[in-house]
């Protein structure tokens, strides 16, 4: 009996590696998608400020081309002034000519603060690239890291399974049975009962008449509470004599 329950104890110590296995590596993906979240963040972050730039430039060359296009009707609107006939229309013509200039200073000055603004524009797209940079760098390398572990505990995963497959034909069949179907509700499925007849996988105690039943024979029996199955620690560790 008792290579009956070792068989069983070694091929649940192999379920439960492949278990915790599992439940790290499904984290896995969840912490690459935040990653990602967070990678995709920054990159949004140094668009916007690419979009912020382009406008701003958008702009300037919209207030150039109205500037110039100013200068030009001045031009031509002074170039008139000698062609007046009369007193009235000169000075109708040179009050037009007074309005577009004042409007044009006007420009300029706006123009040389949006020029500013796009030095500023300009210095925030390359802040952010070097920030986007450096995400790229560190979370890129995190990545690559948790699809390393994850390729790796798959593997485990597999070579544990390899295993389980063998230790499992030297378990006795009935016993397997019984522990797949436990197994399935609970892990671990098999614990011991120490004493004074505690079982280990739910910390009640087991009727005494089970308890001494489970020392004298070393066999297997279900813990009344938990529904494991359970067996006296001496039947792995005899007491010496």
């Amino acid at each position: 009996m008792q290579e009956k329950l070792s068989a069983l104890v070694n091929l649940q110590k192999v379920d439960l590696e492949i278990a915790s296995l599992r439940k790290a590596a499904e984290t896995y993906p969840k912490q690459l998608a935040e990653l990602e979240k967070e990678l995709n963040a920054a990159k949004a972050a140094v668009e916007a400020e690419r979009s912020r730039l382009l406008d701003v430039e958008r702009q300037k060359r919209t207030l150039e081309q109205n500037i110039a296009d100013e200068k030009d009707k001045v031009r031509k609107w002074e170039a008139r002034l000698a062609e007046q006939r009369t007193t009235r229309e000169y000075a109708a013509l040179a009050r037009e000519i007074d309005i577009a200039k004042k409007t044009n200073q006007t420009m300029v000055e706006d123009l040389d603060e949006l020029g500013k603004t796009l030095g500023a524009a300009r210095e925030a797209v390359k802040a952010k690239e070097q920030e986007w940079a450096a995400r790229q760098d560190s979370i890129g390398g995190r990545m690559a890291e948790l699809k390393k572990q994850m390729s790796s505990a798959h593997s485990d995963v597999k070579t544990l399974e390899e295993k389980r497959s063998k230790l499992a034909g030297s378990v006795d069949k009935q016993l397997l049975h019984r522990y797949d179907v436990v197994k399935r509700r609970r892990m671990p499925a098999l614990v011991p009962v120490l004493a004074p007849g505690t079982c280990q996988g739910c910390n009640m105690n087991v009727p005494p008449q089970l308890y001494n039943t489970l020392r004298s024979t070393l066999g297997t029996d279900i813990c009344p509470s938990c529904h494991r199955i359970i067996y006296a620690a001496e039947a792995l560790d005899p007491p010496a004599k």
